[in-house]
């Protein structure tokens, strides 16, 4: 790693966070079913993705039976997620979906330990504590109280698994190939889940409005780079901070619908997506210092 790589990994970082803020937005201005916005959101994806990973005729070639399973199960999770949260925008708000879907890193952090005995420092745990204090705060006044919004907030907490258990599938796949590769061929099998799906409950295809096809588009372009850059930041971080990253996504997501879908934010909602902003902003301040340690300490020992 060069010096400038731990500011250009916060950098990318934020982009994810306001690309993927853009989401939920998007799906509440269509009608369609969360499994076709997911199929057609994917498919697109992979249409402007395939003339890049077409150059990449090297590492296509060197792929494994073993790299198509690990891409399937990603896919398979990513399906999963997809439909799970993107149907729990049809019964609750966006505040109370994204701030679910905000506990992806307690779930991380659980599931790190479980899998691959990561460890984690006092000073992430505080972090993500702050973080995630701060997330329930700016859903208070918005968690739904009715059987309906609950319906919508279990499937955003089963979506947190899915998506968590798609990082982890990433972070010992996308080490062995490039973020290009990986991505396209998980979101290719993620779609050929998603419309087999379609076919067997026999959803609508085709028949929808032209402002539909922009936002399954809009979806595919915005959206989607997010997923691409966390898949590259895999790289480098491991699942937990991803998924602490993404803790800034019900603050950005409250925030356009706000101005865009007229939901209003309470004052513990801007309290608590302001402490979200700092505690995040500390947490990835001391990921990029440990990463500068790291790199010291590599260079002495190599030196030496």
């Amino acid at each position: 790693m060069n010096k400038k790589q731990p500011n250009a990994m916060i950098s990318l970082l934020i982009i994810s966070i306001i690309a993927i803020s853009t989401s939920a937005i998007l799906a509440k201005w269509t009608d369609a079913s969360p499994s076709v916005l997911s199929m057609y959101r994917l498919w697109f994806t992979c249409l402007w993705m395939l003339p890049i990973v077409l150059k990449r005729k090297s590492e296509l070639k060197a792929l494994e039976k073993s790299h198509y399973k690990s891409f399937a199960l990603g896919g398979l999770m990513l399906a999963i997620h997809f439909i799970l949260w993107y149907g729990s925008l049809v019964f609750t708000s966006v505040a109370s979906s994204t701030i679910i879907l905000a506990l992806q890193p307690l779930v991380a952090m659980i599931l790190g330990y479980f899998v691959f005995k990561e460890r984690t420092s006092i000073h992430s745990k505080i972090c993500m504590i702050i973080a995630i204090i701060g997330v329930f705060l700016i859903g208070f006044g918005d968690i739904g109280l009715s059987m309906t919004a609950f319906k919508g907030d279990i499937l955003s907490f089963l979506s947190v698994i899915a998506a968590v258990l798609y990082l982890m599938v990433g972070q010992t796949t996308v080490k062995n190939t490039s973020h290009w590769v990986y991505s396209f061929w998980v979101f290719a099998f993620s779609a050929a889940f998603l419309t087999i799906y379609n076919l067997v409950t026999m959803d609508n295809f085709f028949h929808y409005e032209s402002k539909d096809w922009l936002i399954f588009i809009a979806s595919a372009i915005i959206p989607s780079l997010a997923h691409i850059i966390n898949n590259y930041l895999l790289n480098y971080v491991n699942a937990t901070t991803i998924s602490m990253s993404i803790l800034g996504e019900p603050v950005g997501a409250s925030i356009l619908a706000f101005f865009l879908l007229h939901e209003m934010l309470s004052t513990f909602q801007l309290i608590g997506g302001t402490i979200v902003i700092v505690s995040v902003f500390m947490y990835l301040i001391r990921q990029q210092k440990d990463v500068s340690s790291l790199q010291i300490e590599t260079n002495n020992t190599t030196s030496a």
